[in-house]
């Protein structure tokens, strides 16, 4: 057994010690930036120009050893965080971040502002604001607090009420009971005209229209009753993934809308594919001549000759009907004058 010097054990030790500081030691000639907010690090140091030139397993080499550097480093910031246990002592390590520093831009467009009511577009010109009040009044009949809208509001309901004041001027006659009774459907009902013409003027401007309600009553068709499973299975936080299938109903889980479901391309994946979508997209706006689909172009050429000949064809069938009764009317005319003639001749 050749034996082993001191000097070569201490050596490698050493080595291997330098080797671990080195995975986790990373030397910037600038600093970078950090967003510890939004996980986010900003290197401004410019990478080696003779490795991105060179080919692509060292210029994929380059590029991978960097991110890895500066993934170090944004890891390395987070350690410096404050921490604290989640769900208790035996929780996992968790730290709290910062409030972010910069605005990243929305994957979708924000939502269309709702289009002011009639009662908001008055209420504007106005000058009317609105104030906030309290949903409980004192009744001072019940001697407790109540409603100051709706069912067992306060001072109960005029046209139920068991004494009815006649007003000045009324006639003594008219039963006033009926009269509050009328008003109050005539009340209900201008409500009710009013909200069908803020959905209609809601729906004119492009917004959405809120769907029938979802009661039973008893003589629901099939569609009615898929519709209301479909709402159902769709109303939890997962859009119905994880909720058990019905014997019938098909794996694939339904979207809030009922129908396909937009599936966006991915932000990071294939590079080549989004290269040629753009390419040829450029190729098309470049073009002086436009794209001619040869199925469409067809189709509409079908549609037009079709249109001519049925209009042709109408045109034929209404000269011959003119034509007949031009006929039959030179023919009774002729028989008529036979007849004149035959009338006027002298007898023998």
């Amino acid at each position: 057994m050749a034996a082993v010097r001191v000097e070569e054990v201490l050596a490698a030790a050493e080595e291997q010690e330098a080797e671990k500081r080195r995975s986790v030691t990373v030397e910037k000639e600038l600093e970078l930036e950090f967003d510890l907010g939004n996980l986010l690090a900003l290197d401004r140091n410019p990478p080696a120009a003779a490795g991105l030139r060179g080919d692509v397993p060292r210029r994929e080499a380059l590029l991978r050893a960097l991110a890895r550097d500066n993934t170090q480093l944004l890891v390395a910031q987070l350690w410096e965080l404050p921490a604290e246990r989640a769900g208790g002592a035996g929780g996992p390590l968790v730290a709290r971040l910062p409030e972010p520093a910069f605005r990243l831009p929305r994957e979708k467009p924000p939502p269309r502002p709702r289009p002011p009511t009639r009662w908001e577009q008055f209420a504007r010109l106005k000058g009317i604001r609105r104030r906030k009040r309290t949903s409980l009044v004192w009744d001072e009949e019940a001697k407790e607090w109540r409603r100051r809208w709706g069912y067992r509001r306060a001072g109960g309901d005029p046209a139920r009420a068991w004494l009815a004041e006649v007003p000045e001027g009324a006639d003594p006659e008219e039963d006033q009971f009926a009269r509050l009774r009328r008003e109050k459907r005539e009340r209900v009902a201008r409500n009710e005209l009013n909200r069908l013409r803020n959905l209609a003027r809601a729906h004119r401007a492009g917004t959405a229209v809120p769907a029938a309600p979802l009661h039973p009553t008893g003589h629901q068709s099939r569609e009615e009753l898929g519709r209301v499973a479909r709402v159902a299975r769709v109303s939890t936080a997962s859009l119905g993934r994880f909720q058990p299938r019905l014997p019938k109903e098909p794996a694939e889980p339904p979207s809030r809308s009922g129908g396909k479901k937009r599936r966006f391309e991915p932000l990071l994946g294939n590079l080549a594919a989004e290269r040629s979508r753009q390419l040829e997209l450029l190729r098309d706006m470049g073009r002086k001549k436009p794209v001619l689909d040869i199925t469409r172009a067809v189709n509409k050429q079908l549609r037009q000759e079709e249109a001519e000949a049925a209009a042709a064809k109408g045109k034929k069938q209404s000269k011959r009907g003119k034509r007949g009764r031009r006929q039959q009317r030179v023919g009774r005319s002729s028989k008529r004058g036979a007849r004149r003639q035959q009338q006027q001749r002298p007898a023998g």
